[in-house]
């Protein structure tokens, strides 16, 4: 067993890998409002695609090129608003073969057309750009730049911006309410002898004759903009198959034989989710895994693969139960997100826990898959011992604030209770693969998935999410003498908490109906003592 206080660690670095924000904040600013809200300037248009075509410097650890932006107005505009960080320059904006005005605020350029888009319209413009973008401290928990060597001494160059905003490096529409509805293509120069692995599929190379080749690529998805990626090094190509899906791998030169076999945990993987969360989303992309210079990141069709080839977390056991050994977490982990966080999309980042709560509850699912059910409750038992109830899952909209980081672990737990709760196994996997299905390459919030659990269970779980989601605490059995009978209660925050309890009273499992009131237990005990709530099943305070 490792100790606690090294795995609670481990856990607050990983948690807030996947949402970093631009400086730790206790209040609100215009920045944040103008990174997180959505203006008009942002709903009057709908971005179509991004064609991004740009060149990195690898010694003045620099970027210029332009992104094509096209969109659709749904709204009569003049104005639109496009986010650059402001340490990057804007060259120009060309629309219709003129430039364009704009005014520059915080992490915002707010665009003027010299008369308004019409509503329906298509529309394109050029945005060209360059300069130093931020370098991330320690990537992934802080956003920016990986500028790094291999063993060789070549360039080694990637990029980790989930939270901390996609714009930090190429013009965009920074937001999860809008992805690109027809994809995007991605070319981008490096100095030759590198390549650039991006997402989606290879187009093709094309040597610039200035000492630079531009490797081009498309997704043909819609694709969260912080999840549009460059991983820049002196690559080996590795290419298989599984049932008719594309794998491809690429690794450093000096990593080629280990990754081979390394990588051979990414069938069974691709089995258990398949049967569980239904089809690879984005089998026309095809899946790749990209060794970078930080740990990892959900990277949609590029997932970036950076644990050094080990079991567990860095080669250590998240749950502190021994189970966590048995995988290599940021392939599954990372890979789990396709599904949740790259195909069902949180619109805005207060719910992250849409993208970090069902991915951690994957981890649960593939140890079922491949050890078996035991197994699987005993790693989802261990993972309690990383949630801190700090701050609400939940975080505040429109101003880019996710909320705890236990939305990983304390979001697995609270979904392995519903499944207890639904207390139907067969019923539980059916609902897990419609709702990745229903939602599948969807933008939505909380709500949508506290209305299609509670649709399909055919349960109120509406107290049971707002409990573990809204608040700090989890809800705590209690039993107490009344006379002769023993009678149980929940104590919860949650307005008209209620959700059932399995326990075991002498050998044999009963489920308690318990809600906010007392109620009698029917059963004939006599001491409290000898009533065992399952622990495993329901993640509670006892």
């Amino acid at each position: 067993m490792k100790n606690s206080i090294l795995i609670l660690i481990f856990f607050l670095n990983l948690f807030s890998a996947s949402a970093q924000l631009t400086v730790p904040k206790e209040h609100f600013t215009r920045r944040d409002s103008l990174q997180g809200g959505l203006r008009p300037e942002r709903t009057s248009f709908d971005v179509l695609r991004y064609d991004l075509n740009i060149k990195i410097s690898p010694n003045q650890k620099s970027i210029v090129g332009y992104n094509d932006i096209t969109f659709k107005t749904t709204d009569n505009t003049s104005k639109i608003q496009i986010d650059l960080f402001e340490n990057m320059n804007v060259d120009s904006i060309i629309f219709n073969g003129k430039k364009l005005d704009y005014k520059r605020e915080e992490i915002a350029t707010f665009i003027n057309f010299p008369s308004a888009l019409q509503k329906n319209s298509e529309n394109k413009i050029r945005f060209y750009y360059s300069g130093n973008p931020v370098i991330a401290k320690k990537a992934p928990w802080d956003g920016g730049f990986v500028f790094s060597k291999d063993e060789a001494g070549k360039p080694w160059i990637g990029v980790a911006c989930q939270g901390f905003g996609a714009s930090c490096w190429f013009p965009v529409k920074d937001s999860q309410s809008d992805e690109p509805d027809f994809g995007a293509t991605i070319k981008v120069a490096v100095p030759n002898g590198l390549m650039n692995v991006s997402n989606g599929r290879f187009l093709g190379m094309e040597n610039l004759q200035n000492g630079y080749t531009r490797w081009d690529w498309e997704v043909k998805n819609p694709i969260n903009t912080y999840d549009i990626t460059v991983n820049i090094a002196d690559y080996v190509h590795i290419n298989d198959t599984h049932k008719g899906l594309d794998l491809d791998y690429y690794v450093l030169r000096a990593n080629e034989a280990k990754a081979r076999k390394h990588f051979e945990e990414v069938k069974p993987m691709m089995d258990c989710f398949q049967s569980k969360f239904g089809k690879y989303p984005f089998s026309d992309d095809g899946y790749k895994l990209v060794e970078t210079p930080y740990l990892g990141m959900e990277h949609q069709s590029a997932v970036a693969y950076g644990n050094h080839y080990m079991k567990g977390y860095m080669g250590n056991d998240l749950s502190g139960t021994g189970v966590g050994l048995l995988f290599d977490y940021i392939t599954i982990h990372e890979s789990g997100h396709e599904w949740f966080g790259n195909s069902i999309t949180s619109k805005d980042i207060a719910d992250m826990w849409i993208h970090e709560g069902f991915t951690m509850y994957s981890e649960i699912v593939f140890i079922e898959c491949q050890f078996g059910y035991d197994k699987a409750m005993q790693y989802a038992y261990g993972l309690r011992n990383a949630v801190s109830n700090d701050r609400p899952i939940i975080g505040h909209y429109g101003v880019n604030k996710e909320g705890s980081g236990d939305m990983y672990p304390k979001g697995a737990l609270m979904l392995n209770t519903i499944r207890h709760i639904v207390n139907n196994d067969s019923k539980w996997w059916k609902m897990l693969l419609k709702y990745s299905e229903t939602f599948k390459k969807q933008i939505i919030k909380t709500q949508d998935v506290v209305d299609f659990f509670n649709k399909e269970s055919g349960l109120d779980l509406t107290p049971v999410f707002n409990q573990y989601l809204r608040y700090t605490t989890i809800p705590e059995l209690e039993f107490r003498k009344s006379g002769k009978v023993i009678e149980y209660k929940w104590k919860a925050e949650a307005p008209n908490f209620s959700m059932p309890i399995d326990v075991m009273i002498k050998g044999k499992k009963i489920r308690l109906e318990a809600s906010s009131f007392w109620k009698v237990l029917s059963e004939n005990v006599k001491s409290i003592s000898d009533i065992q709530p399952i622990k495993t099943d329901f993640y509670i305070k006892y």
